[in-house]
């Protein structure tokens, strides 16, 4: 499959009307077209939305000519709000669904000239490790297609890994964004909590959701951030914090750069070339003048089940909105019983796959009365801790290391079973979304089988500089990005 470039390479090819913001869209969308029968990437494509805003911009290129993603093409994730164009969270609850009005962060990307090409899949609701829990079927592996492309993101990470489209968006609530990075081989940033609006997102928890980018390189993700990040009135939770020059941190040097390593972590249940693949891309960072230094974060191994605490509280509360009376799926009922009360069980039988089920009933358990003291006050407690951790860590250094997944890509079906196997894919993400930290995925290596290997970076809040100076100093002397998929079989 021919690679397009870089979202920079697009661009500055656009301004300078080397190529057409047209031809670039159709050349993405041939990309598209050729792998969607193997990929299931996207859950609705916007060709003939897409090929009238490239239209529009090369009919005034003056207007572009400084935009910061002229013509590039990106694809968003299904679970953010996009004015005319299905938004369904892969849930049949929301199948039909036509927003009104477009999230903060597709406004500020068509601002700065980017072509929006489609939806892409997800976990429903962004609820799963794995796109299996997608009503419209999984997501595969560009690197095999009989792997599961990580989750929640697993649409937008296999877009971006098959050279559909350089950027696309993705939601990360425990990992969503970064461990799917990991397992397609590309580049995901989760920004701080509140550094870019979740206005327009569908919320699963609203105390841990992050909108960020998934990425062939650091620099698109450096130039991505800058474009989606900032104040929004229309977000209470986002923040005044002024945005940083992204793209202009990316000096290539880390001398003097204090990375933390947490030994105790990376024990049991760690695959071995993960490990390996790991401990070489820290020495190649110490090689490059950074200092590794063991740090300690004793409450980490609490981490998933203070997640899972949380994270389905705020989830039940959030999808009581689903009741087939405002919008959305409304079951039809049977004469004898039309009662509103039928109509709900209806619906939300019929319009929630089973791990949104499990997740809801989960939810409403730790906070029903009796139990909200023993469970979700005291994962909040936890989660205190948890950040409590970070924040020690990093009197002494300035980023936190760990792999991104304790394991590459498991083949499709083989947790869907064990949910617990399932939830343990993220033992080395949800720390960060707990205690509201940036964190990033780069790739670095790859297995005897071929799959790709995620290295993360966790950072001080509002610190996305100095996270995105060390990928980008390791991507320059490890350039695994470069590295393509096997071409993608085929279909009649």
């Amino acid at each position: 499959m021919t690679d397009p470039g870089t979202a920079i390479s697009i661009r500055d090819a656009v301004r300078s009307g080397a190529r057409s913001a047209v031809d670039v869209c159709r050349d993405a969308l041939g990309r598209l077209e050729a792998a969607e029968p193997d990929l299931h990437a996207f859950n609705t494509v916007t060709a003939e939305r897409a090929l009238a805003r490239a239209a529009q911009i090369d009919f005034e290129p003056e207007r572009w000519r400084q935009a910061p993603l002229a013509g590039v093409p990106i694809a968003v994730k299904d679970n953010i709000c996009t004015r005319g164009i299905r938004t369904t969270a892969s849930s049949r609850i929301l199948e039909h669904y036509t927003p009104p009005y477009s999230a903060t962060v597709v406004e500020r990307l068509e601002e700065a000239g980017a072509v929006v090409i489609g939806k892409t899949n997800c976990d429903e609701f962004a609820m799963g490790s794995s796109n299996e829990n997608s009503a419209f079927g999984p997501v595969c592996n560009p690197w095999a297609l009989d792997r599961t492309p990580g989750g929640s993101s697993g649409g937008s990470a296999a877009a971006v890994a098959a050279r559909v489209a350089p950027v696309a968006l993705g939601s990360d609530t425990g990992g969503s964004i970064r461990q799917p990075a990991a397992m397609c081989g590309v580049v995901g940033l989760k920004p701080t909590y509140g550094r870019v609006s979740r206005y327009g997102l569908i919320a699963f928890g609203s105390s841990l959701d992050q909108i960020g980018p998934l990425t062939k390189t650091v620099s698109d993700a450096a130039l991505t951030l800058g474009v989606l990040a900032g104040q929004d009135p229309a977000d209470a939770t986002s923040s005044g914090e002024a945005v940083s020059d992204y793209h202009g941190a990316l000096t290539g040097e880390v001398r003097g750069l204090r990375i933390g390593i947490p030994r105790a972590m990376l024990g049991d249940g760690v695959d071995g070339e993960v490990l390996q693949a790991f401990h070489t891309a820290v020495e190649l960072l110490a090689s490059l003048g950074a200092t590794l230094v063991d740090v300690d974060l004793p409450n980490a191994r609490h981490a998933i089940p203070t997640y899972y605490v949380v994270a389905t509280a705020e989830a039940s509360s959030n999808l009581a909105r689903y009741d087939g009376v405002r919008y959305g799926l409304r079951a039809s009922l049977p004469p004898t019983d039309s009662s509103l009360r039928n109509m709900y069980a209806r619906t939300r039988e019929s319009g929630f796959g089973a791990e949104v089920k499990r997740r809801i009933m989960l939810g409403t358990y730790v906070l029903s009365a009796g139990y909200y003291d023993a469970y979700y006050l005291k994962a909040e407690q936890v989660r205190t801790l948890i950040q409590r951790d970070y924040f020690t860590s990093f009197e002494r250094v300035d980023a936190v290391a760990m792999p991104t997944s304790p394991t590459a890509a498991f083949a499709l079906g083989e947790r869907a079973s064990d949910p617990l196997q399932m939830y343990l894919a993220d033992v080395f993400t949800v720390s960060a979304n707990l205690a509201g930290l940036p964190a990033i995925s780069v790739p670095c290596g790859f297995t005897s089988t071929r799959l790709p290997i995620g290295l993360q970076l966790t950072g001080r809040p509002f610190d996305e500089a100095t996270l995105l100076r060390a990928a980008d100093a390791y991507e320059r002397v490890a350039p695994w990005w470069k590295k393509t998929p096997p071409e993608l079989p085929r279909h009649a």
